[in-house]
């Protein structure tokens, strides 16, 4: 059984969130995707790996996320990175961290360096999609949907066989946290993998990361025929050994 804990952020919210201590260790942080949650395989293979290999683990839920308090349709990249930041500073504390993002996990991700400079010591990317909201989402919306969005606030998204609120101020927020013009600057190990049918998010997006990094030792995996989720068992092996690329 997997052991979930609670981080009460306010008197009205609180954060699950996954981990497995270590007081003076190197820590691996998760952060999963755009209304994804903690009980997908993701998070337990790398705790697993983190276990294995004496890390410290933390897999972060963000508000409005499986089983988190708030409202999903409230929530946008500002307060899931805050979330994110909150919930680090309590539980990591000074120690250092590897970060791996799924998808928007690479987004709130990438806003982290902001915060925790001088602890994140790699940065492993999963599909990743920072600035999706306009740039994928949003420039996909025909005039009617964009329209449908100003006016009633919300437009029910289908994709996938998933139905996705997509809130006006949600989009609004994403422009907010642009991050693709900013470098950074740390001399750390940075992977990105993507899937080459991928059909949600372009690979160009984890060129576009790897661009922010000047100094780090960098690297790109494509892997075939790999779709957005990329974790069929098969590949989980694959993944998991791109965080001995940090070591």
């Amino acid at each position: 059984m997997t052991n979930f804990k609670y981080y009460k952020i306010s008197k009205t919210k609180k954060i699950r969130y996954l981990c497995n201590y270590y007081e003076k260790n190197l820590y691996i942080v998760f952060l999963h995707g755009f209304m994804s949650d903690l009980e997908g395989e993701k998070p337990k293979v790398f705790l697993k790996y983190a276990k294995k290999n004496k890390l410290g683990f933390l897999a972060i839920e963000y508000s409005g996320h499986g089983k988190s308090s708030g409202e999903f349709t409230k929530g946008n990249i500002s307060k899931w990175t805050s979330d994110t930041k909150t919930v680090i500073k309590k539980i990591i504390k000074k120690n250092n961290f590897i970060l791996i993002g799924s998808s928007m996990g690479s987004w709130i991700s990438l806003n982290q360096f902001k915060y925790f400079q001088k602890q994140i010591k790699g940065f492993l990317g999963i599909g990743s999609a920072p600035e999706f909201l306009d740039r994928i989402m949003w420039k996909k919306f025909t005039k009617k949907m964009k329209l449908e969005t100003k006016n009633k606030g919300i437009y029910h998204l289908k994709h996938g066989g998933y139905e996705y609120p997509i809130t006006y101020q949600l989009i609004k927020d994403g422009r907010k946290n642009k991050i693709l013009n900013k470098k950074i600057k740390l001399k750390i190990p940075v992977s990105m993998i993507h899937g080459s049918n991928d059909t949600t998010v372009p690979i160009s997006l984890s060129r576009k990361v790897l661009k922010l990094f000047d100094n780090a030792k960098k690297k790109l995996l494509i892997i075939k025929n790999g779709d957005h989720s990329l974790f069929s068992k098969k590949l989980q092996k694959k993944i998991v050994r791109e965080l001995d690329f940090f070591f």
